[in-house]
Parts: structure tokens; sequence; C-alpha cells
């Protein structure tokens, strides 16, 4: 199971990867219905952000709450480019590693980051998603990195 758990998370960031997403074409709207809509996520998923600190500590639940995350997540940025580099199985989980790319609105300042994603399924169903800047500390999280 955990090798479709693999492919539907690789279908889902496939949907976005390597696109130049922009605050004002609301790119978020169309990717977290589709990815709801397909089933791919729970009705009543969770999205944890340990990438902004205006996040921490916040749960975000069902698909409103994955938009508005991801809509206060982009707030600051002009634009924002997100390439997977690895993904990973790691049993019910699946970690998605990426390298990010963004130019800030207001200073023009645009610089890379490491980002990654621990998706946690049960039931052929996304649950609960968790935001990482460093890929070490997703790995840590799943038990793959000490």
């Amino acid at each position: 199971m955990s090798q479709e758990n693999v492919e539907k998370a690789r279908a889902s960031l496939a949907n976005w990867d390597g696109e130049i997403l922009r605050t004002e074409t609301r790119p978020f709207d169309r990717l977290n219905s589709m990815a709801f809509s397909s089933g791919l996520y729970a009705p009543e998923a969770v999205y944890e952000d340990a990438v902004l600190p205006d996040h921490a500590g916040e749960a975000y639940r069902g698909l409103d709450g994955f938009i508005r995350a991801a809509e206060t997540w982009m707030q600051p940025f002009e634009w924002l480019l997100v390439e997977l580099e690895q993904i990973i199985d790691a049993d019910e989980h699946v970690v998605s590693l990426h390298r990010g790319r963004l130019k800030m609105r207001h200073t023009e300042i645009e610089f890379e980051s490491a980002l990654a994603y621990v998706f946690t399924f049960q039931e052929g169903k996304i649950v609960h998603q968790r935001a990482f800047v460093d890929h070490a500390e997703a790995l840590k999280a799943v038990g793959l990195e000490e």
C-alpha cells in the first residue's frame, strides 16, 4: 500500500511542481480543491507548518483550512516556484523533498530554500500534512534520520 501512497502523492505534487505560483491567481484554491475533490485528502485532513513562525502551533482543517494556510503562506511573496527533488516512502508516511525559489513582494529579494512535506496516509487518504524548511527535520519526523 505504501508504494500506492507514494504514487498518489507524486501525482498530486505534479499538479504544481515547477509552476510559478502567484498570490493574485490564487493557485491553491485550484490545487487544494483538486486534491480534496479527487479523494486524495480525507475531508477533515489537517495541515501544519513548521516553516513560517506565524503558523507555528496552528492546525488548519479541511479544504477551507488548507486554502487559508496557503494564502497566508503566499502573502509575502511576489512569486514562488517549488521543484520536487525526491519523494520517499516511509510506511504510512510519504516525504517529499523540494527546492523552493521565491521573490519577496516588498523587497524584491530573490532566494532559494529547502522545503519538505510529510504526508500521513490512512486508508489510502492523506489525513495530515506538515511542511518543513529543513529536509533533515522532515526525515527525522518519520524516523529516517537522527
